[in-house]
């Protein structure tokens, strides 16, 4: 199963506030006055930036995993659709997969877009199409 929750590093700032980080995205940071909003920045700003790189058909880097002292953020759930999708593929392009799903080229061309909101029918279709399962979860 493939986790996209990405680490985030939180500094305490001076006077006060929070500065946030992601190690695997060296442009990607904010901040927050509080720890509880600082986290729900990281949370929007890795969305966005993430969202940024899959429309520029930039790579998406794998997540670190096991930093002890890291919050780990997910970003929104179209955007994790999208990025889940577009790994899953692999190497198969998008008409073999509308082929294989029976429908348009356009309509699974949507469901890697993290600005469009997949639904439940469509994403178990993708999946199977894949040959993976589709799995939920709610954190």
């Amino acid at each position: 199963m493939t986790d996209i929750r990405y680490p985030a590093i939180l500094e305490p700032q001076e006077p006060n506030g929070f500065f946030v980080s992601f190690p695997d995205l060296e442009d990607t940071f904010t901040e927050g006055a509080t720890q509880e909003e600082a986290l729900r920045n990281a949370s929007e700003v890795l969305t966005a930036m993430l969202g940024w790189r899959v429309d520029h058909g930039h790579p998406i880097p794998t997540p670190t995993v096991g930093m002890g002292s890291a919050h780990y953020i997910a970003p929104d759930a179209k955007t994790q659709a999208a990025i889940l999708l577009r790994q899953t593929r692999e190497n198969q392009t998008l008409a073999d997969l509308a082929r294989t799903m029976e429908t348009s080229w356009s309509a699974v061309k949507r469901l890697e877009d993290p600005h469009h909101w997949p639904s439940l029918k469509q994403l178990e279709k993708a999946a199977a199409a894949n040959g993976k399962p589709l799995v939920l979860s709610f954190e």
